[in-house]
C-alpha cells in the first residue's frame, strides 16, 4: 500500500482525515452500519479526484464515494477492514453555471440538494427533485441512487432530470459528458448507466440538469379517506382533472401522521371530528401555469366531484402558501419521527398503483398471521407506485425482539411484492441492505449483464465493494 504522505501533499493536510476525525464518516444515517476508513479524502476538484483515483488505482485500495450521508442502505458506509479510502465529495459543491436559455445548469455532485433547487429558483426556473433530506442530502448522491422524491409523478425521477455527466473512471480518466442535449443519439447511453449505480463503476462529479419554468400557482390539499383503494380511484380522478398540473400525490396512514405530531407538538392534523379519525390521508398538489384562481377552481371541482362519489371522507385545501408548507412539513417529519419512536424493519417498494390496495391488504395480513402485533406504518408516493411499507414494534415486541425477526419480515413483505410484479428498491437504492435479496427476485440473464458491466469498467472491484453486487 502506497504511503498516504503522497496523498496528504495532493490534498492538504486537512483535506486527508485520519484516525478520530474519520468517525463521521464511517457511520450511516440510520446507525444500522458502522465501518472502518484508512482515512477520508475531501478532493475539491475533478483534477483532485482523478489524483486520489489513480493513486487508490496503483496501491489497489478500495474506494468508497460518499456525500451527504444521508442514504438508507449502507451504500456510502466503508466495511469493517479499514482499508477502503472514503472518498467525501463535499468540497465539490459549485454551481458551475445556469442557462436559461436552454433551461440546463451544470452542478458539482457535492452541492446540496436544496442548494440546487435556490439557485433554479433565483434564476427564475425550477428543479424539481425534492425529498425530505434536500437539506442535506448532496446532487452527487441523489444521481447514484437515482432518487426519486415527491414530484416524480410529474418529473420522473432523477434519471429523468439529467442531461449529462462528468464522471472520473475507476482508472481515474475524466469522462467529460456535460452536454446540454435533449437528443443525442452517438452511441451506447453511458450516462443512465452510472445513474443509479450506487458508486460502483466510477464517480459522478457533475451533471447537466434540466430546468423547467417556475408553476404561476400551486393548490395543495390533505384529504382523509376510508381505505388505499379509494386513494387510488382519487388518483385516477386527479390524474383526468388535473393531467400534467398534477405534481404531488402522497399516501399516509394514520399513525404516521399522528406520530408526527407526537414527537413534534407544534405541528397538529388539520381535521375535527370524525375525519380526524380516518385510516388513510393523502397530500396532493397541483401546479398551475395560469393563475392562483384557476389552480383553485380546478382544485375545489375535483375535491368536490370527489367528496359527493364518497371517494373521500373530508379535504382540507391550503388557503395560502404558509399553510401549503405545514402540510408538506407534516409530510416530509414523517421519516424524523418514525427514527424517534426507535428502529423499525424498513422497505422502499414499489408495485403497479392498480395492485397497491391489493398488495396492503394482503400483506398487512400476512404480518399480522405471522407476527401478531405489529404495527404497519405506511406512506409514500402512490401517484409513481413507491410506498415505505415499514414495520414497527407496535405493543407486541420489543425493537430487539422485532429487528430480530427483521430477515422473515423482509422475507414476506418481498415475497409480496415479487408476486405483485413489483420492486424491492424503488428510490433508496440496494447498497448493503439489500445486496442479498438480489439473487432471489432478480432475472438471473439481468444479474449476469450487471456483473459483466461492473467488471469491464472496474475490472480490479475497488469501486465501493460489497454495495449492489
Amino acid at each position: 500500500m502506497g504511503s498516504l504522505d503522497e496523498l496528504r501533499q495532493l490534498l492538504g493536510t486537512q483535506h486527508l482525515l485520519t484516525g478520530a476525525d474519520t468517525e463521521p464518516f464511517v457511520n450511516d444515517w440510520r446507525g444500522r452500519y458502522k465501518g472502518q476508513a484508512l482515512a477520508v479524502a475531501r478532493p475539491g476538484s475533478t483534477q483532485e479526484l482523478a489524483q486520489v483515483v489513480k493513486w487508490c488505482a496503483t496501491h489497489k485500495v478500495p474506494m468508497v464515494p460518499q456525500g451527504g450521508n444521508t442514504g438508507l442502505c449502507g451504500a456510502a458506509t466503508p466495511d469493517s477492514s479499514g482499508s477502503a479510502l472514503v472518498i467525501s465529495m463535499s468540497r465539490m459543491n459549485a454551481i458551475r453555471y445556469i442557462d436559461t436559455d436552454n433551461d440546463t445548469m451544470v452542478v458539482e455532485a457535492g452541492c446540496v440538494l436544496q442548494a440546487v433547487q435556490g439557485a433554479a429558483r433565483e434564476a427564475g426556473r425550477l428543479f424539481p427533485l425534492s425529498l425530505a433530506a434536500e437539506g442535506s442530502c448532496t446532487l452527487g448522491g441523489n444521481l447514484a441512487t437515482n432518487a426519486g422524491g415527491t414530484q416524480v409523478l410529474r418529473y420522473g425521477n432523477a434519471r429523468d432530470l439529467v442531461l449529462g455527466l462528468e464522471v472520473v473512471t475507476p482508472q481515474g480518466e475524466i469522462w467529460n459528458g456535460l452536454r446540454g442535449l435533449r437528443k443525442d443519439n452517438t452511441g451506447y447511453d453511458l450516462r443512465n448507466l452510472y445513474i443509479g449505480s450506487e458508486g460502483t463503476l466510477g464517480f459522478i462529479t457533475a451533471a447537466s440538469l434540466k430546468l423547467f419554468p417556475l408553476p404561476v400557482a400551486q393548490c395543495t390539499a390533505l384529504v382523509a379517506l376510508n381505505s388505499v383503494s379509494d386513494a387510488v380511484a382519487l388518483l385516477a380522478a386527479a390524474r383526468k382533472g388535473f393531467a400534467a398540473a398534477l405534481t404531488g400525490f402522497e399516501l399516509i396512514a394514520a399513525n404516521c401522521l399522528q406520530g408526527v405530531v407526537r414527537i413534534y407538538p407544534d405541528q397538529r392534523i388539520p381535521f375535527a371530528g370524525e375525519s380526524a379519525q380516518a385510516p388513510w390521508f393523502v397530500l396532493m398538489e397541483l401546479s398551475d401555469s395560469e393563475s392562483e384562481e384557476h389552480a383553485r377552481e380546478r382544485f375545489e371541482a375535483v375535491i368536490g366531484d370527489c367528496l359527493e362519489q364518497g371517494l373521500i371522507i373530508d379535504a382540507v385545501i391550503a388557503e395560502n402558501v404558509a399553510q401549503s408548507k405545514a402540510l408538506w412539513h407534516l409530510r416530509e417529519s414523517i421519516p424524523l419521527a418514525e427514527k424517534a419512536f426507535g428502529k423499525s424493519v424498513k422497505h422502499d417498494i414499489s408495485v403497479p398503483a392498480s395492485r397497491m390496495a391489493e398488495f396492503v391488504e394482503t400483506t398487512n395480513a400476512k404480518l399480522q398471521q405471522h407476527f401478531p402485533g405489529v404495527e404497519h406504518v405506511i406512506f409514500g408516493h402512490l401517484g409513481d407506485g413507491n410506498l415505505h411499507y415499514n414495520v414497527a414494534p407496535g405493543t407486541a415486541f420489543t425493537e430487539e425482539e422485532l429487528l430480530a425477526r427483521q430477515s422473515d419480515i423482509h422475507g414476506i413483505v418481498h415475497d409480496r411484492v415479487h408476486e405483485y410484479h413489483g420492486s424491492i428498491s424503488a428510490e433508496h437504492g440496494v447498497g448493503q441492505l439489500k445486496r442479498g435479496y438480489l439473487p432471489r427476485y432478480k432475472d438471473p440473464v439481468e444479474l449476469a449483464l450487471m456483473r459483466r458491466i461492473k467488471q469491464a469498467l472496474d475490472p480490479d472491484g475497488l469501486m465501493n465493494p460489497g454495495k449492489v453486487l
